[in-house]
C-alpha cells in the first residue's frame, strides 16, 4: 500500500492483520496523488448512478450472494432491483465467488443496476487491467475500488495476497478505462484526522462518488462532510446505513475494524417486541437524517440485514428502501 492508511485501522491504531502500528497512522498529512501524473482523465458525462447522483437522493443496497450461487443471485437481485437505485456487488477474503464481469452481467440480466467491487488483494496489476476492461464492456453502474481486506490468519493458508496496487491507484486505473469510479473512506477509522484529505487524493485520482463505512451517529457524518469539503473534496457522498434485525447481524457490523454503531439505537432494536420492524424503521429513519446532511448524495443500505440467510436479508433491505423512498415522496 502506496497511499494509505485503509480503513483497517484498529482503535489502538495497530493494523486489523496482526498487533503491529499501522505506519501511516504516523503521517500527518496523506500522501499527495502525484501531479506529475497530471490530472486525471477527463470525466465521461455523468450517466446513469452519478447523473442521479447529481440531481437528487440515491439508495444503494449490498448485495446478499452466497459463493458461485448463481440462481441465488439472480433471485436476491430481483428482489432488491425496484427498491433501489443500484446494488453494491460485495467481494470478501474469506469466500471467492464469480469474476467481477460475470457478477456484472448476471446482476444486469436480473434487472439490477450493478456497483461491482475490484480488490488488490487476489489480483495483479495485469488482472486488476484485464477486469477493468470487461467491465468497461459491461453494463455496470460503476466500480468500487478497494485495496481490499487482507485475509485473516488461518484462511486459505496456501493462497498468496498480492497487493501489487491499492484502492488509489486502482481508481486511477478505472477513470483511465472510462469507469465510473467509486472510492471507499472510512471516516471513524483513525486517524481520523487526515482521512477528508486522504478523500480528496482520491478524487485526484479520478474517483467520482465516495461511499463512507459506517460512522456512529448523523453528526460524526456531518462533521466529516464538511471536513471534506474544506479539504476541497467535491465528490458525492453516500453515506452506509446500518441494517440489523437480530444478534447476529448487529454483531457482524460491530466486529468490522474502523466501523462504530450507536450502541442506544441497536440495544432499543434487539430489545424491542419486533425486531425486525424496529429494524427497518432505525435504518429508515438513519437514512432520512444522513440524507438532510449537506453533501451526502445517497445512503447504502448496508449490513448482514437478517441472520435468516440471504434472501431473507434481501427481503429486509428491499423493505428498507421501499419505506425509505415512501418517506422521501
Amino acid at each position: 500500500m502506496v497511499y494509505g492508511p485503509c480503513g483497517g485501522v484498529r482503535d489502538d491504531l495497530t493494523c486489523e492483520v496482526a498487533p503491529h502500528p499501522c505506519p501511516f497512522t504516523a503521517d500527518a498529512a496523506p500522501l499527495p496523488w502525484p501531479t506529475a501524473l497530471g490530472p486525471p482523465p477527463a470525466p465521461t458525462p455523468a450517466s446513469g448512478l452519478l447523473a442521479r447522483a447529481t440531481s437528487g437522493p440515491v439508495v444503494v443496497t449490498d448485495l446478499p450472494s452466497r459463493p458461485f450461487d448463481r440462481a441465488l443471485l439472480v433471485e436476491t437481485t430481483e428482489v432488491l432491483a425496484e427498491s433501489c437505485d443500484a446494488v453494491l456487488v460485495g467481494e470478501h477474503q474469506h469466500r471467492p465467488d464469480l469474476p467481477p464481469t460475470l457478477m456484472a452481467a448476471v446482476v444486469a440480466g436480473a434487472g439490477g443496476r450493478p456497483i461491482v467491487t475490484l480488490s488488490c488483494r487476489d489480483r495483479n496489476r495485469v488482472v486488476l487491467e484485464q477486469e477493468l476492461g470487461g467491465l468497461a464492456t459491461s453494463d455496470v453502474e460503476a466500480v468500487l475500488c478497494v485495496t481490499g481486506d487482507a485475509r485473516a490468519p488461518g484462511i486459505r493458508p496456501e493462497v498468496t495476497q498480492v497487493f501489487d496496487l491499492d484502492g488509489t491507484r486502482l481508481a486511477g486505473l478505472a477513470a483511465a478505462a472510462g469507469l465510473t469510479p467509486v472510492v471507499p473512506e472510512s471516516p471513524d477509522a483513525p486517524p481520523r484526522a487526515i482521512r477528508p484529505a486522504r478523500l480528496r487524493e482520491k478524487q485526484a485520482a479520478g474517483a467520482r462518488i465516495a461511499v463512507l463505512n459506517h460512522v456512529g451517529s448523523v453528526e460524526g457524518v456531518r462533521a466529516f462532510a464538511a471536513a471534506a469539503r474544506d479539504a476541497g473534496v467535491t465528490l458525492p457522498l453516500v453515506a452506509a446505513v446500518a441494517v440489523y434485525t437480530d444478534a447476529r447481524s448487529a454483531d457482524v457490523l460491530a466486529r468490522f475494524p474502523g466501523l462504530h454503531l450507536d450502541p442506544d439505537a441497536v440495544a432499543a432494536v434487539l430489545g424491542a417486541d419486533d425486531p425486525l420492524t424496529a429494524g427497518v424503521e432505525a435504518a429508515v429513519d438513519e437514512a432520512v437524517a444522513l440524507l438532510e446532511v449537506d453533501g451526502v448524495a445517497g445512503v447504502n443500505i448496508s449490513g448482514l440485514g437478517s441472520a435468516e440467510g440471504e434472501l431473507a436479508a434481501a427481503r429486509v433491505k428491499a423493505t428498507v428502501g421501499r419505506e425509505l423512498r415512501d418517506r422521501l415522496r
